[in-house]
């Protein structure tokens, strides 16, 4: 497989391959500073690690099913969408502690913040019967596959 270098932060990208990594995302790494664990500040705390939702994407024989850990979020707060194109989309957001005036931080590492990942899915995928599910802090996505039809062999008279 051929892999060709991004200057979007070093992802692994094939253009021949749909399966390739997802769509290009102009939120991934977002905010960019990762060290704000003692950054009292409310806009300080947010952590790039919730904004790049880590998602597996696995085939069977009969769909594509996409795992994402959201710890700490309910299913009202996450969005699941096939846009145009056959791409599917996952966002939400997970808000941040209230702040009191008295309270005292010692260190902050739980993310806070908004993510959205999309992913092209191939042309088998029935994009008019995903099905998503939330379960212990883990969303679910299932995209059922096509069957694929079997080429049926024609013989040929040969005249002469």
């Amino acid at each position: 497989m051929s892999l060709i270098p991004s200057f979007f932060g070093n992802r692994r990208s094939n253009i021949f391959d749909p399966f390739s990594l997802d769509i290009w995302d102009p939120f991934e790494g977002f905010p960019f500073s990762t060290t704000v664990a003692n950054v009292p500040s409310s806009a300080g705390r947010e952590t790039s690690a919730f904004a790049n939702a880590r998602i597996d994407w696995k085939e069977t024989p009969e769909a594509h099913i996409f795992k994402a850990d959201l710890p700490g979020l309910k299913k009202e707060e996450v969005k699941v969408e096939v846009e145009e194109g056959r791409v599917l989309q996952i966002s939400g957001e997970r808000s941040n502690e209230q702040e009191e005036k008295n309270d005292k931080w010692h260190r902050v590492e739980r993310s806070s913040g908004k993510f959205l990942r999309r992913f092209r899915l191939p042309e088998n995928a029935k994009i008019d019967e995903v099905k998503a599910s939330m379960e212990n802090g883990v969303l679910t996505v299932t995209v059922p596959k096509e069957e694929v039809k079997k080429s049926e062999i024609k013989a040929i008279d040969i005249s002469g």
